[in-house]
C-alpha cells in the first residue's frame, strides 16, 4: 500500500496548511467509496483536474453503517483506504469517524470542495464555510447507475 499517502488528520491538517503558503490548489472530497468501481475513478480523475493536490476524506466502517445500515460497508475502511491510495489521481487519504464531514471540511477549508452530480451545489455538506473562506464548491459529472448502491445486485452492462 502506499502508505505515505494514508494521512491522520492532523498530519492532513499541517500538510494543508504547508501547501496553502506554497500556492498550490487544495481540492477536497469526500465519501464512503464502498466497492469502487467506474463511476468512483472518473470522478476522481475529474476532481484531480481541478487543482494541485487531491485528497479524500473516507468515512470509517462505523460512519458507513450510520449512513448506508447494516451490512454496509462491503469492503472495510483500510482496504478502501488501500484502493483508493493506490490510484495515481489521489494525492492523500484520510479516514474520518463521524456521520458527517462538515468539522473536516471546516478545518481543512480547500480552496475546491468537489461531490459527485448527484448532489446539487447547495447540497454540499461545507459549501457556506468553503465559500466563506474564498473557497469554491463543484459538482462534477454524474454517471448514471454507476453507485455502489446501484450496482449491488445488478446485472453488468459492458457497454457502460
Amino acid at each position: 500500500m502506499h502508505a505515505h499517502k494514508l494521512l491522520s488528520r492532523p498530519d492532513l491538517l499541517a500538510l494543508r496548511l504547508e501547501w496553502k503558503q506554497r500556492g498550490l490548489t487544495f481540492v477536497f472530497t469526500n465519501g464512503c467509496f464502498d466497492v469502487l468501481h467506474r463511476g468512483h475513478v472518473e470522478y476522481l480523475q475529474q476532481a484531480r483536474a481541478l487543482g494541485d493536490i487531491l485528497a479524500v476524506g473516507l468515512n470509517s466502517d462505523d460512519s458507513v453503517r450510520a449512513l448506508k445500515g447494516p451490512g454496509r460497508p462491503v469492503v472495510c475502511e483500510q482496504d478502501r483506504a488501500a484502493i483508493l491510495c493506490g490510484l495515481q489521481d489521489v494525492d492523500y487519504v484520510s479516514i474520518f469517524p463521524e456521520a458527517s464531514v462538515e468539522r473536516l471540511v471546516a478545518s481543512l477549508l480547500p480552496d475546491i470542495l468537489v461531490k459527485g452530480g448527484d448532489y446539487s451545489v447547495e447540497e454540499v455538506v461545507g459549501r457556506q464555510v468553503v465559500e466563506a473562506a474564498g473557497g469554491r464548491v463543484a459538482t462534477l459529472c454524474h454517471i448514471p447507475g454507476r453507485s455502489t448502491t446501484g450496482l449491488a445486485g445488478a446485472p453488468v452492462d459492458p457497454t457502460g
